[in-house]
């Protein structure tokens, strides 16, 4: 049996959603334009729209979700997963991934230039909320004549503003698949951000957000941001057994403060790679956004919402994730379930933590095909 194929060459387009007379009004009242947003789409939308996938990126990510870009030797983030015969099966689904605001991707964020000073907005871009970025969202859907998702897909942040979106807006999304997220980040995650922010903005170059006006980068602190953020992407079974205790070109330790050992190698890698990709604002806007999130926070305006939730839900942990353990999705099914909203539950074993929703896990991978497999026959039964 042949595997399933690419989506192949694809291309990140631009769209300016919001402009300066009629600018994105966030939920804390501020107003911000433009707004121009990245975005990959792969697969036809049906002439009815109802076809429509939206991939929701996790923090670090960006639009291209899946195929090539020109001349590229890594396909998209998630290419695993989305493109003809995968879960996502863009045969016959039509699936839009878009680049987050406050991103560095593409998309309008602390780096964009701020019409006001003509400079980059650095820390004066204003806070926002996951809200705020489904809202930008579903402002891109309405601009490629999508009205209504068949379903939503994200995991960790992603899976986040697939769940604020349900909530926020419980008509316009038939299916939301929601990996390895979370309602509420506990004490342990935000001290861990709290940490990542302060390496970046402790490093000499930081220059109180404006690096980019005096021509530098606090580049030693985002690599030490990420070196940390990406132990806690990983499990100790898995960084047992890819590394153990093995020394790094060596066959017995040098005994200095120089990387020996080969798990210090893999994380000096880390930080270093990302320097190349990611703007050290956006982390802090984006980790701060998570610590603010908190749907359930009132009883009260909760039940309601929930109670207008028709979304079919299907929420998936590992066992090995302790970024956000499986306690996190069992909370998220228990207040979903108490509402009888519609929600499948699956706890899947791999030694891989909270990176194993990027992975190819076939187990994992089963599950969401089924999952997209009914919803898919339930939306041709009704046309």
């Amino acid at each position: 049996m042949s595997a399933p194929a690419s989506v192949g060459r694809v291309e990140t387009r631009t769209a300016r959603l919001f402009t300066r007379d009629a600018p994105l009004v966030l939920e804390s009242g501020a107003r911000l334009g433009p707004v121009d947003v990245a975005y990959e789409t792969y697969g036809e939308l049906d002439a009815d729209r109802g076809n429509a996938v939206f991939i929701c990126h996790a923090l670090t990510g960006d639009a291209h979700a899946a195929g090539f870009h020109d001349e590229a030797s890594r396909p998209g983030w998630w290419d695993n997963l989305i493109g003809p015969g995968k879960p996502v099966d863009t045969s016959r689904l039509y699936v839009v991934c878009a680049n987050l605001l406050g991103g560095c991707r593409g998309t309008t964020g602390p780096s964009s230039t701020d019409p006001a000073t003509g400079e980059a907005y650095g820390l004066r871009f204003p806070l926002f909320t996951v809200g705020d970025l489904v809202q930008v969202h579903r402002a891109l859907l309405r601009h490629l004549g999508v009205e209504r998702l068949l379903a939503a897909v994200g995991g960790s942040l992603g899976g986040m503003q697939v769940l604020q979106w349900a909530l926020d807006h419980p008509d316009e999304i038939d299916a939301a698949v929601v990996v390895c997220a979370t309602a509420r980040l506990s004490p342990q995650n935000i001290a861990f951000s709290a940490v990542a922010r302060e390496a970046i903005m402790r490093d000499p170059e930081f220059r109180g957000g404006d690096y980019l006006a005096a021509g530098v980068r606090p580049d030693r602190g985002l690599a030490v941001a990420r070196m940390m953020a990406h132990i806690t992407y990983l499990s100790e079974e898995g960084m047992r057994s890819r590394f153990g205790r093995r020394i790094q070109d060596a066959e017995t330790p040098r005994f200095g403060f120089d990387v020996d050992f080969q798990v210090e190698s893999y994380l000096q890698h880390q930080g270093e790679s990302f320097l190349r990709r990611f703007d050290a604002n956006s982390y802090l806007y984006l980790t701060r956004v998570m610590d603010y999130f908190d749907p359930f926070a009132d009883p009260a305006a909760l039940a309601a919402k929930l109670d207008a939730v028709r979304t079919n839900f299907l929420v998936i942990s590992f066992d090995t994730d302790w970024r956000f353990d499986t306690s996190h999705s069992r909370d998220i099914v228990r207040m979903l379930a108490a509402h009888r909203t519609p929600v499948s539950f699956r706890e899947i074993s791999s030694p891989h933590g909270h990176d194993s929703f990027l992975l190819v896990i076939p187990e994992y991978h089963d599950t969401v095909r089924a999952f997209m497999d009914r919803v898919y026959r339930a939306r041709e039964a009704t046309t």
